[in-house]
């Protein structure tokens, strides 16, 4: 049984999400709240798996109330549902920045309040990121990682608080001084969101990315879906890759293990996230030489990612996201 946390100042809402969330019988609310501040406390109280969280509400924000959330000791996922939470919204960035797995609208394209949408989608969310939360990282046998190339691209990966993580490793690295892509867990259409955001934040040139198109050096790379790395010519590019059930996506660890097959020298980067992912791929290019950076417990929103890359990496550097952007500013130098 997993539970979860409803947080909405309405409380006809918090009855239709009740409703919802447990028709299935694998969900159970354990507990409701009507403004952010009391989220907080019910979270501290019932140590829910998963929040469903408004936006809008008296005393303390939905998004304010999930970056304190975020700071609490083994924190629970948190997804989202508002009306200001649409897939390309200022408002659903903010919400991923401060912490949030996923986000889901209340409303429909006319703008009104849409249940049913709600029923089909919500549950199926609330599940994927309870699981996200619980799982290990990885396979307990450690890889360490051999003396190897320099390496010719960077490839970082990034979840729960990703948005900020990135904002302070581009602030600091200035144009990548590789070509450089980001798989950061999020719905496909907030990717140009995202990437005008984290450009105009940082200065750095950031795109979306399409298919064949050279990476660049002196630019970022923000993956919208699941993608591999081949070899274009002299180049090289991204090719889409179908959406695998039970992943998060866009996939780190399919990103990292396309540059192992292909025996790109890489520096893997893997900063704040719940769950697992890049784990494996950056075992993989630790085992063929390549440099693996982590994100330092103390710095990330939720130290999933980053923990279970070091447990596979021993040798993994662990900075917080400055630092990993001034040390991939030297790797040129």
């Amino acid at each position: 049984m997993i539970p979860v946390l409803i947080v909405d100042d309405s409380a006809f809402m918090r009855l239709a999400l009740r409703r919802i969330i447990e028709a299935e019988g694998d969900l159970r609310v354990v507990g409701e709240a009507a403004d952010g501040e009391a989220a907080i406390a019910e979270t501290k109280r019932l140590r829910p798996a998963v929040v469903a969280m408004d936006v809008e509400m008296p005393v303390l924000s939905g998004i304010e109330a999930t970056r304190r959330i975020m700071a609490l000791p083994d924190p629970p996922a948190v997804v989202m549902v508002s009306q200001h939470t649409s897939a390309d919204s200022p408002a659903a960035l903010a919400a991923l920045a401060a912490g949030a797995s996923d986000y889901l609208s209340k409303d429909t394209g006319l703008g009104g309040l849409d249940l049913g949408h709600l029923d089909r989608e919500l549950r199926a969310r609330l599940r994927h990121w309870a699981r996200q939360r619980d799982r290990t990282g990885g396979p307990a046998r450690p890889v360490q990682s051999v003396p190897g190339q320099r390496p010719s691209l960077i490839l970082v990966a990034a979840s729960t608080g990703g948005p900020d993580a990135l904002e302070a490793l581009l602030r600091a690295s200035g144009p990548p001084p590789l070509p450089t892509v980001i798989a950061q867990h999020m719905p496909e259409r907030l990717a140009p969101e995202l990437a005008a955001h984290l450009a105009r934040r940082t200065g750095t040139p950031v795109r979306v990315a399409e298919e064949n198109e050279p990476l660049r050096r002196g630019e970022a790379t923000l993956l919208r879906k699941d993608a591999v790395l081949l070899r274009e010519g002299a180049h090289l590019a991204l090719r889409f890759s179908p959406r695998t059930d039970g992943l998060v996506h866009p996939s780190a660890d399919l990103l990292f293990r396309s540059a192992a097959l292909l025996a790109v020298p890489c520096c893997a980067v893997v900063l704040t996230g719940m769950g697992d992912d890049g784990a494996d791929g950056a075992a993989r290019i630790a085992s063929q030489g390549g440099m693996v950076m982590v994100q330092s417990r103390d710095s990330a929103v939720v130290g999933g990612m980053p923990s279970a890359a070091q447990a596979r990496v021993p040798a993994a550097v662990a900075l917080s996201p400055a630092s990993i952007g001034e040390r991939l500013k030297e790797l040129v130098r």
